[in-house]
């Protein structure tokens, strides 16, 4: 028996994937359901299923980072709203994607090459799915420019943040801001030379973000990449950040450490 996972923000279309693999693959088991990219990597983690339903884009961290996370470690499909004009290249490769709202024959098309993909999966020998030519390498890399198609659908970036610090507003252009962070309802926005507290979430801003600009290396933590002096990985293996102009070490989680890989 196949197992899966499912993440996807949103409650109907999770709950309608769910409905239509019990009718198309009913031999499937579904082991979780997640609301948000973290929990799904969690999930994946413990439950080690055979399959992931990602959506591409959720608050926080997307589909496509739990793709990088896993490295491999299951076959994945993701699920996304965006145009099929945007993904057409990726149709017939080894990313595959269902198109929201989902077709039945799109799903009975992908669902048999998931079988086809799990079976080869069990049949092969470890070693030799790790071998020169790995096909986990150019999925990474098909992700990659999938990521930088999509950018192109994005809302319009973030210019300036304005923070209210009692009878004062104080202007931060975004290309002087050295990294967020939440901080309970409120997010800290910090420059090389001061900071202050905006009420909006960490998740509504990083919408407004570029992500090659800025990274999440945290559930709480996006910083500005060229900011990024070192990182440091410790003997259990977790890693931290400094960034010039800033005094403050910032952990990376789990889920973004494939960020500070050595080329």
């Amino acid at each position: 028996m196949s197992t899966a996972i499912i993440a996807d923000d949103e409650d109907l279309p999770r709950t309608e994937l769910r409905r239509m693999l019990q009718q198309h693959w009913p031999e499937l088991k579904i082991n979780a359901e997640c609301e948000h990219g973290l929990d799904a990597l969690e999930a994946i983690h413990t439950q080690q299923p055979d399959i992931a339903f990602l959506d591409i884009r959720m608050p926080g961290m997307s589909g496509l980072d739990v793709a990088h996370a896993v490295k491999g470690r299951c076959q994945v499909l993701f699920t996304t709203a965006y145009d099929s004009h945007a993904l057409d290249a990726f149709a017939a490769g080894a990313i595959d994607y269902l198109l929201k709202p989902i077709v039945a024959e799109r799903l009975i098309e992908a669902i048999a090459r998931l079988k086809e993909r799990v079976a080869n999966k069990h049949s092969q020998p470890q070693s030799s799915q790790l071998a020169t030519g790995d096909p986990r390498l150019e999925l990474n890399k098909m992700m990659q420019e999938l990521d930088k198609r999509l950018r192109h659908t994005t809302p319009e970036r973030i210019r300036w943040i304005s923070a209210s610090v009692g009878d004062t507003i104080k202007m931060f252009p975004v290309d002087k801001i050295l990294f967020f962070s939440s901080d309970e309802k409120y997010t800290r926005v910090v420059s090389s030379d001061d900071e202050a507290h905006v009420r909006k979430p960490l998740k509504e801003l990083i919408e407004g973000l570029d992500p090659e600009v800025f990274w999440q290396i945290h559930r709480g933590v996006v910083v500005r990449a060229d900011a990024i002096a070192r990182a440091q990985r410790d003997e259990m293996g977790r890693v931290t950040v400094e960034l010039r102009g800033s005094t403050e070490i910032l952990k990376v989680s789990l889920a973004y450490a494939w960020r500070f890989k050595p080329m």
